[in-house]
């Protein structure tokens, strides 16, 4: 009898300490997700600022031609910051490729950078960018004070800058439209937003 009553005390004893073990576990995964919550482009305070006015400029385009970016425009434009000695941005080129051809006709991609022509316009042939204008102007990037590279920055139709930021993958990249989508600056808002309201 007496061993029966310690057996008992015993498993009751190790039921609470797997609650106790099991509660401990799902705080940790809280935590955890939290810290490797989406967090979208890396976004800068420097240059044009969310949801203001995107720079209006003429720039040239390796083909000779002269292209408006900022002001109203037809469709939606996705500056892609980029240079041909840059590995994270030839890594990015076939998520560029894949975001325009699922936003379709509703966005105009725009590959720029700046530097010398020649080595540009073999970089855009040899990638097989030709589906894309690409732009080379110094003003550009300063205008977005483009510090680090690979950098993309959404406008939308009427020429407001929606999203911008450095970006490293695809995840970061799919971040500026998901941003524009939800009505916000950045992804770090909306989730700083969500957790203030839980």
């Amino acid at each position: 009898m007496n061993a029966l009553l310690v057996s008992n005390v015993v498993l009751w004893l190790v039921v609470l300490a797997l609650l106790v073990a099991v509660w401990a576990l799902a705080r940790q995964i809280g935590v955890l997700y939290e810290r490797i919550a989406p967090m979208g482009a890396l976004v800068t305070d420097a240059g044009p600022r969310l949801g203001e006015a995107a720079p209006q400029l003429q720039v040239p385009t390796l083909t000779g031609e002269t292209l408006s970016l900022g002001g109203p425009a037809a469709v939606s434009t996705l500056l892609f910051f980029l240079s041909p000695t840059c590995p994270v941005c030839k890594k990015l080129l076939p998520a560029i490729q894949s975001v325009a051809k699922a936003e379709g006709q509703g966005l105009r991609v725009v590959l720029a950078s700046d530097g010398n022509m020649p080595e540009h316009l073999a970089f855009w042939k040899e990638a097989g960018l030709g589906a894309f204008p690409y732009v080379l102007s110094n003003e550009l990037g300063m205008q977005y004070r483009v510090s680090r590279l690979p950098f993309a920055a959404l406008i939308d139709e009427q020429g407001i800058l929606r999203a911008k930021g450095m970006i490293n993958s695809r995840e970061h990249l799919d971040s500026l439209f998901t941003a524009r989508d939800l009505g916000v600056g950045t992804l770090q808002q909306y989730l700083d937003v969500r957790r203030e309201a839980a």
